[in-house]
């Protein structure tokens, strides 16, 4: 059982503990600055823990610094859920939040939510209700059990509420608000980094002038594509053939590169059309999707932002939880089978790809909603209009 809020400032304590996540709180904490009543604090579990990537989003976003990490690190699943909790248990006591609010669906997510439940402080889940219907992605479990244990759960597409009214959720706990994520995107677009600087700062000065279709951009970290030496294999040799038409620009997430060099795939990145990247902060990020010609990746977040782009998108991935960016955006499913990923890669030579529309509520402004919402509940004791 919940203990209701009464009285303002209201503490509200938010956690990040991967770079998606610092994506989409971004904006919230920006739209809670605005508003004296709810007083924000940061809490970095440091489930990503590199720290010279961390420090270059959080300056990149105008992220304030953490009123706590909890510097957990890597591990495995079980290892990096369990050690969240215990360190987010102190946490709790310590800082007090009348609220806390997770983004999304990494270990940190479901960790802390459920710390919170069982202390009895209300939890809002921000991206609730998406689903892939693949419960052996583990982002999948960390969805399903996030949105039961929470309190107040914003969507991003009208999909959420119906996979969220099947799993017994009540509807009046549950508003659509939009993309956070497309509300950093639109507030930083403007200062992307121009994908010349990067292949110049590569070392590779006009690698992307170097074919008159432009180039594609290729992002890759999935276990289910980057663990098993066959499937990578294949992977690679097929981005080799895309890239013998469109260069093809490729920060190496290091996960994917740790598989390359031990399965010994290494001579299948170093083609001269194949511009091999460290990881990317996302400014650099976002420009290299806005000029692409295509965008190849397993990303959940790509999906969205190349259709907020209108950048054509090619994800390989049999399934996705974000059903809105193939039905009203530019997304193809081609999974890893090279036939169809190339039959998706000459769609957009041949006629510019699968176009689309901004989906509803994708405007910028979906901060401002959860603000709203997220003020006006408090008020009300965090109980449902």
């Amino acid at each position: 059982m919940t203990q209701p809020v009464t009285a303002p400032p209201y503490r509200i304590l938010c956690v990040v503990g991967a770079r998606p996540n610092f994506m989409k709180m971004a904006p919230i904490l920006a739209a809670f600055g605005k508003r004296p009543a709810l007083h924000a604090q940061l809490v970095h579990t440091g489930q990503h823990y590199d720290v010279a990537m961390n420090e270059q989003y959080f300056a990149s976003l105008g992220l304030p610094r953490p009123d706590l990490n909890l510097e957990v690190g890597s591990g495995s699943h079980a290892v990096q859920t369990a050690q969240v909790m215990l360190r987010f248990e102190s946490a709790l006591a310590d800082l007090a939040p009348h609220a806390v609010l997770v983004v999304g669906d990494v270990n940190s997510t479901l960790a802390c939510a459920l710390v919170a439940r069982k202390q009895g402080i209300p939890v809002i889940h921000v991206e609730a209700g998406l689903r892939s219907f693949d419960r052996a992605m583990p982002e999948e479990i960390n969805r399903v059990l996030t949105d039961q244990l929470s309190d107040l759960l914003f969507t991003t597409e009208p999909d959420g509420a119906a996979n969220l009214a099947r799993e017994g959720v009540d509807a009046r706990r549950v508003h659509f608000v939009g993309n956070v994520m497309i509300d950093t995107l639109r507030a930083n677009l403007e200062r992307a980094i121009a994908p010349r600087t990067i292949a110049a700062d590569a070392g590779r000065a006009g690698f992307v002038d170097s074919a008159a279709d432009g180039y594609a951009l290729l992002t890759l970290h999935r276990p289910s594509n980057v663990d098993q030496p066959e499937t990578l294999d294949r992977l690679l040799r097929t981005v080799g053939a895309i890239s013998e038409q469109t260069p093809v620009m490729f920060p190496v997430h290091p996960r994917t590169l740790a598989t390359i060099e031990r399965f010994g795939l290494r001579d299948l990145i170093a083609r001269p059309a194949i511009l091999p990247l460290p990881p990317m902060g996302y400014l650099e990020m976002l420009g290299l999707m806005r000029d692409a010609r295509v965008v190849l990746t397993d990303s959940g977040g790509i999906q969205e932002e190349t259709t907020a782009l209108g950048v054509p998108c090619i994800t390989l991935r049999d399934n996705t939880e974000r059903p809105i960016t193939i039905s009203e955006g530019t997304n193809v499913l081609a999974g890893n089978d090279p036939a169809a990923i190339m039959a998706a890669y000459q769609a957009v030579l041949r006629d510019g790809g699968k176009s689309g529309r901004i989906p509803a509520y994708w405007d910028g402004a979906a901060s401002e909603r959860i603000a709203d919402i997220l003020l006006a509940w408090l008020q009300r004791g965090c109980q449902p209009d």
